[in-house]
Order: structure tokens, then sequence, then C-alpha cells
């Protein structure tokens, strides 16, 4: 595989400083940035930019604050999602902060006037840590997480549920949870859920080029639909270890809002559990052994009902549709390479997202022994 990543951003970082340092004049007496970076690891959804501040406090004393900037991608550069609300996630971050102790960075200030960026965008505390890297993937080996001792692994796959067994404290029905529901058709919040990710497909696939296997997916999640959906929780929506800082194999910020929702609370464990299937998968595809008993579903479900008291159900039908989100992700993706001149969408569409084969395997009912 490439080192290269896909572009993330044809935003003019020069005079985004600019725009940042008058707006922080607003909020900070004589603020300077004195440092202000987009990180090469910036993902391809909402944009992040690290940066420094210093000023003047109520005294006329010299004081500074490391500080994250996150705002929606420039729509030039062909964004992942059709609508980035930065007051859901922003909102999100300050009401699992409020009610759980899950490791939420301090979350400092929400613009929703998009005249000083260009875009609504959102402030918050920046924390020191380490991440399992996406690229190359953990699983692939030469990093901190691969080498770490089998110990220390599993204390950070422990407590990273355990972290969303927190998460899913918060009902649904929770009145401050009312802003995260889910704007889609359907009687309940799993219903709504896949409805949600049936028009995300339909907008990505608006320019004609559709996928035979993703509608089969959809299909087959119809007619295997669950008996017993569970509860609605808060769903952090993007539960993965890769957005998770940690220091000692302990997470101390837990990042990445914007999929944030209502849900049975196996939509967050079934991703948590697939996007590290993908790696490893993508791992043995290359001829390395990767990672096979990290994140092994009997072990997160032992995890978390330890951790809740709540059993999980149906995670073969969930972790399909983990792998059926990840494919209209990917499927649009391939999309915004396009744009760049970094991919051609293949003969078969199917093949415009790596994990086709998986998908397949899933929905044959030939896939689930590795699991």
């Amino acid at each position: 595989m490439s080192d290269d990543r896909p572009r993330t951003s044809t935003r003019d970082h020069r005079l985004l400083r600019e725009q940042l340092t008058q707006w922080l004049s607003g909020h900070l007496r004589n603020p300077t940035i004195t440092e202000f970076n987009a990180p090469a690891t910036n993902g391809m959804s909402s944009e992040t930019i690290l940066f420094d501040a210093q000023w003047s406090d109520d005294n006329g004393s010299p004081t500074s604050g490391r500080f994250v900037l996150r705002l929606p991608p420039d729509p030039n550069s062909e964004p992942v999602f059709a609508v980035y609300d930065m007051p859901r996630q922003f909102n999100a971050m300050r009401l699992v902060a409020a009610r759980t102790d899950v490791a939420i960075p301090n979350t400092v200030w929400l613009e929703t006037d998009s005249s000083a960026l260009g875009a609504p965008f959102f402030v918050m505390e920046r924390i020191d840590g380490v991440v399992p890297p996406d690229v190359m993937p953990y699983p692939f080996g030469d990093n901190w997480f691969f080498e770490a001792a089998a110990n220390d692994q599993a204390t950070l796959q422990r407590l990273s549920v355990e972290t969303v067994a927190k998460i899913h404290t918060i009902a649904a029905t929770d009145p401050d949870a009312a802003f995260l529901h889910i704007d889609a058709p359907g009687d309940t919040a799993l219903q709504r859920h896949v409805n949600d990710q049936r028009a995300f497909y339909e907008w990505v696939a608006a320019d004609g080029v559709r996928s035979p296997l993703i509608e089969q997916a959809f299909t087959w999640l119809d007619q295997h639909w669950p008996a017993d959906e569970g509860d609605a929780v808060v769903s952090w929506g993007d539960a993965r270890i890769g957005n998770m800082m940690y220091r000692d194999f302990t997470p101390v910020a837990v990042l990445d809002w914007e999929m944030a929702g209502h849900g049975p609370r196996e939509i967050d464990l079934a991703w948590m559990i697939f996007l590290h299937r993908f790696f490893q998968d993508l791992a043995e595809q290359f001829g390395m052994p990767g990672m096979p008993e990290f994140m092994r579903t009997a072990d997160v479900v032992a995890t978390y009902e330890q951790a809740s008291g709540y059993a999980p159900k149906n995670l073969q039908w969930f972790i399909l549709y983990a792998a059926l989100r990840h494919a209209i992700v990917m499927f649009r993706i391939t999309r915004r390479q396009i744009l760049f001149g970094e991919a051609e969408m293949p003969e078969n569409p199917d093949h415009a997202f790596i994990h086709h084969p998986t998908l397949t395997a899933m929905i044959d009912g030939t896939y689930w022994v590795k699991l």
C-alpha cells in the first residue's frame, strides 16, 4: 500500500490563520497565534487545525493556551458528508462531558456565524496523547501500539470499550439529548439510523454510479431485521480507537463526534469491532499477521456486559451494517480521489471500496468464522 494520503483540504491556511487571529481578538485581549499546524494525519471529514495562542489576561499579564480548531471541510474539497453540523458536534461533546466522566476535551468556543472563517466552527483545548495510526494501519506493524505488550493492548481495548459503555448511559429519551435525534423516516431509532444511511448512499450515488453490493446489503438488513432492537441511547457514531487519544494505554480524549445520534448500543460496538477487522483483513491480505487477538467480538461483548450490565445482541447484523456504512463512506472517498486525480472509478463500481470481498462474505454467511 502507498503512504500517500488523499488530499484533505483546499483551504488557504495562511488566510485561515489571519482570519482566526482576527476572530480571537473578539474573545481575547491582544491575541497572537504562535503556532498553527494542519496535521498530516488530518481526516477527510471535519478539518482539524492545531494552534497555540498568547494573549493578556484581565490584569494585563501574559498568558497562553493550546487549542484545536474544528471546522467543516472546504466545499471545494468534495466533502465526505453532505452536511457538517458543528453545533451538533460541539453540543454532543458537552453533553457527554456533563453526564459522564468520559475523557472529553474542554470545549471553549462555538461560532455559528460563517462570516469569520467561511463556515461555523468550534475550538477546544488541546490534549496531549498518542493515537493508533490509520496510515499505515496499526496492525501493519512498526508503531507504538502494535509493538506494545499484549497486556497493554488488552488494557487499551478494555478501557476503550468501557468508554463506549459510559457514553451509552445517556438515554435517547434524555431531554438534553433530543438534539441528537436523527431526522429520517422511521418509528424507531434504528429505523431512522438505517434510513439516514440510505439517504447518504443516494446522495453519494447521485452522479448515477451505483453499487449493486451496497444495495444488496441494504436488502439483507431489511430481510434479517432484529426482532428486538434494544433501547436507544446516545451513540458516538464513529466509535473506534483511531478516534481516541491515549496516555499509558488509557483514553485521555474522545474525538470526532460528527456521526453522533440516537441508536441501539450495538451500532457503536459493531463499528468498533469492524473498523479493527477492516485493518486486520488488509494486513492478512498483504501477508502480515496483524493483530488477530485484538477486538474479538466475544471479548468486546464480555467487557461491555461487565461494564454496563447489558448483553449486546444481534452482533452479526450490526457488524454487517457497520461494513455497509463504511462501504458508503469509501464509495464517497473514491469520488473525491477521482476529483483530485488520485484514482479512477473501477469498471466494477463495487470495487470502489476495498473491503467489497468482506461485505460479500458477510452477506453469504462465510465471513463470520473470523469473528
